[in-house]
This record gives C-alpha cells, sequence and structure tokens, in this order.
C-alpha cells in the first residue's frame, strides 16, 4: 500500500444462501486487493428483518479496514466483491445475499450520489451499531462513542454469535 491509510468501518450483511460464507469471501476479496488491509472483524450477528419484514433473519458484522483508496474507489472494491458473489439488487430492505456499507472514512464527511459518509441511516441501526461496537467502542459518530449510540436504540432480537471474530479467515 502506498499513499495515506486511511481507516474505514464497513458494515457487511446478508440472508440468502449462506451469509456467513459471502461475507467471509467479500473480506478476502477486500483484503487481497493491494491497496486495502482487513485490520479486525466483529463476531457474527443474527438480527432481525429491519424495513421489510417478511423475510429470513439476516447475519451482519463490522470490518475496520485500511486502505490508501479513495473514498469512491473503495465504494467500487466493495460494489465488485457484491458483483462477484451476484449480489442482485431488487427491492429496498428486500433479502440479500450480501450488502456492504461504508459507514465511517476516517473523519471525512461525504455527501454524493451513491456514497454518503458517515452512512446517513447507522445512528438509528442495531444490526450496524452491534457489530460495530464491538470493534470500535470508542469510535465517535456524531460527537458521541458507538457504544453511547448502542445503548439509545432498541437491541432486541439481535444476539451475538459464537462465531468468535475470525470466523471470516476460513
Amino acid at each position: 500500500m502506498s499513499g495515506p491509510n486511511n481507516t474505514v468501518y464497513l458494515s457487511l450483511g446478508g440472508n440468502l444462501g449462506d451469509p456467513a460464507a459471502s461475507m467471509a469471501t467479500a473480506l478476502r476479496l477486500l483484503d487481497a486487493d493491494e491497496s486495502t488491509r482487513v485490520i479486525a472483524v466483529s463476531s457474527l450477528y443474527r438480527t432481525p428483518p429491519w424495513g421489510k419484514l417478511d423475510q429470513p433473519d439476516f447475519l451482519n458484522a463490522a470490518a475496520e479496514i485500511s486502505t490508501v483508496l479513495a473514498p469512491r474507489a473503495l465504494l467500487d472494491l466493495c460494489l465488485e466483491a457484491e458483483r462477484k458473489l451476484k449480489r442482485v439488487r431488487e427491492e429496498r430492505w428486500g433479502p440479500r445475499l450480501i450488502d456492504i456499507d461504508i459507514l465511517v472514512f476516517g473523519d471525512r464527511i461525504i455527501h454524493e450520489t451513491g456514497l454518503e459518509v458517515p452512512h446517513p441511516r447507522m445512528l438509528e441501526r442495531a444490526f450496524v451499531l452491534a457489530p460495530l461496537a464491538e470493534i470500535a467502542p470508542e469510535l465517535a459518530v456524531g460527537g458521541r462513542s458507538v457504544t453511547e449510540r448502542l445503548g439509545a436504540v432498541d437491541t432486541s432480537g439481535i444476539k451475538r454469535l459464537s462465531s468468535g471474530r475470525d470466523w471470516w479467515l476460513g
């Protein structure tokens, strides 16, 4: 990797096929890119569907990565990983094989078409905050730590699985 390293936090999730395998493959694809390294990955979390309720539970995780890529280039790399895993974007909040969202990109604030950082809805979603709080409890978003933010949302139905944090290395 050359150039300045940016610390980035990602949210990963899915509820079709084998979401743990899809997320693990996505993380390995990102880690294999010469411009990006996976630094830490949360345990897996089983979470109830959000937005559209008539679908299977999700598995979710968070990852800390270090990258020299610009935000848009990292988004492209994440979307390419989704494509390689056959992600089809059919309905908003609907079932999916894999979903990768950029939550935080260093201290940058970005408002571009298709890319908003910090992620605009992360602070109201326990399925994002619970795994993120495991790997970055003191990370401040909007002036409050992720742990504080997690304490302010409904976490019912969210279960941390006994996967440990190396589940993605398979």
